[in-house]
């Protein structure tokens, strides 16, 4: 393999492509329990039949740990939308029906969307109060074993030149309530700054599947909740105002 075409830099890693084969080189403070739980997932995903790109290896380089994929040849479709605004509604109508698609699939060992948000909420630093109103609405919450992406955007969907679809990115993946999964993408709009894109989104998939928004929204405060963990401060005040409305409709 070759480390010599970059083509993103992340926080933790450095992504390559060499020939057909995307190359993902962890830094130094990457665990390895991270880096093999990453892999695992995609290994299961890949048994369901979506299409994802195929694990070709986990290897480590220069004492970093390596993730080796297929290369996805295509367009991400965050790029779309912003090339051909014209077909923003097409566009959406296709990202809403393979998200859908996605949960429909089962993945048993995937860690549980519940735990994993329980324990990000335990990590968060709001008082002791508001954690136990979280943990309290999560407890409540209906119990499924439908796959979620936990990153669902556009610029994790890659169209190849015939329209074929390929989903990318799936180290987030866990197993359960894909209401979640739902209000994870639209806090991504949110955050993004793209509110009429955000309500469009949300409306496709009350539309498909008869669920009401306000179903869907109060997995709101949890999921937000969850992404402070990352210490993003230019998200926090948005994210504490999604995190702090309790009845949120």
């Amino acid at each position: 393999m070759k480390y010599e075409n970059v083509i993103a830099k992340r926080s933790d890693k450095t992504v390559y492509r060499d020939g057909d084969l995307k190359i993902k080189v962890y830094d130094e403070t990457t665990s390895k329990v991270n880096v093999l739980v990453s892999a695992l997932n995609q290994a299961k995903i890949e048994e369901t039949g979506l299409n994802v790109p195929k694990l070709r290896e986990v290897t480590t380089y220069e004492g970093k740990w390596v993730v080796v994929t297929d290369y996805i040849e295509g367009t991400p479709l965050d790029v779309l939308m912003k090339e051909h605004p014209e077909k923003l509604d097409e566009y959406l109508k296709m990202f809403v029906d393979l998200q859908a698609t996605v949960h429909t699939k089962r993945a048993p060992g995937l860690l549980k969307i519940k735990e994993k948000m329980s324990m990000k909420i335990s990590q968060t630093d709001f008082d002791d109060g508001l954690k136990y109103e979280l943990h309290a609405r999560l407890e409540g919450m209906p119990n499924h074993v439908k796959l979620c992406h936990g990153d669902f955007n556009p610029s994790n969907v890659i169209v190849k030149d015939n329209g074929e679809l390929y989903i990318i990115d799936w180290s987030h993946a866990t197993q359960g309530n894909a209401s979640a999964d739902v209000a994870r993408t639209y806090l991504i709009f949110m955050l993004a700054g793209e509110e009429k894109i955000a309500e469009k989104y949300l409306s496709l998939f009350c539309e498909k599947t008869g669920i009401s928004r306000s179903y869907y929204l109060r997995w709101l405060p949890i999921v937000a909740a969850s992404q402070t963990v990352k210490k993003n401060e230019s998200e926090r005040e948005l994210l504490n105002s999604w995190v702090n409305v309790v009845d949120f409709e």
